[in-house]
C-alpha cells in the first residue's frame, strides 16, 4: 500500500513564498544500509540501502548542493516510541512517512507522506529560518522510503522526490 502523499491546498503561502523549502538530508545523516549504519555523506554508488518497501535496494548516485532553506527539528521520541531515538535536524521539504494517529488526525489516512514542515507544533517539531545548507541526495532506480536518523524518509528518483512518484 503506497503512503497518500498530502500537498498544501493553500495558494496564498505558495504565491509569497520566494524560495521552495529543499529536501534531501544533511550530511550528518544516519542512513540504514546492509553494511549497516552509515552517514549520508559517505554512501557511495552501488552501496545497497534499507528500505521500507522493498527491503533494499542499490544507490544509483549521491548528489550534494548547497540550497537555501529553512530547517525542522524533531526532538527525540516526538514521533512515538524511540521516533526518533535522537533529535534530528531535516530540510523542510524532506517528505517523512507518518503512520501514527497524526496521519488519521491530520490527513484522515493510515499513513501519510508529508513534508517535514507540515508536523510543526512549536514545541516537538520547530522550524528555523531559512539559511544556506548542503542538501545529500539518495537516488535509486525507482523511489523508495529509506530509513534515516530513525524516520522513514523518501528517497530521490530521477530527480523527483518520493512523494511526487507516489
Amino acid at each position: 500500500m503506497k503512503p497518500q502523499q498530502v500537498v498544501r491546498q493553500d495558494s496564498r503561502e505558495r504565491s509569497t513564498q520566494t524560495h521552495k523549502d529543499a529536501a534531501g538530508l544533511i550530511g550528518s545523516a544516519t542512513v540504514m544500509t546492509l553494511d549497516g549504519e552509515k552517514q549520508v555523506q559517505d554512501i557511495k554508488p552501488g552501496d545497497m540501502v534499507i528500505t521500507r518497501d522493498s527491503g533494499t535496494a542499490r544507490v544509483a548516485s549521491v548528489r550534494s548542493r548547497r540550497v537555501m532553506s529553512r530547517m525542522v527539528t524533531i526532538r527525540e521520541r516526538a514521533l512515538g516510541h524511540n521516533r526518533p531515538e535522537q533529535e534530528v535536524h531535516l530540510p523542510a521539504g524532506q517528505p517523512i512517512l507518518i503512520r501514527d494517529w497524526r496521519a488519521a488526525t491530520l490527513f484522515g489516512a493510515k499513513q501519510a507522506l508529508v513534508p517535514a514542515s507540515r508536523l510543526v507544533d512549536g514545541e516537538f517539531v520547530s522550524v528555523s529560518e531559512r539559511a544556506e545548507i548542503t542538501v545529500f541526495e539518495i537516488e535509486f532506480d525507482s523511489p523508495h522510503l529509506i530509513y534515516a536518523d530513525g524516520l522513514e524518509v523518501a528517497s530521490f528518483f530521477g530527480g523527483a522526490s518520493f512523494s511526487k512518484a507516489a
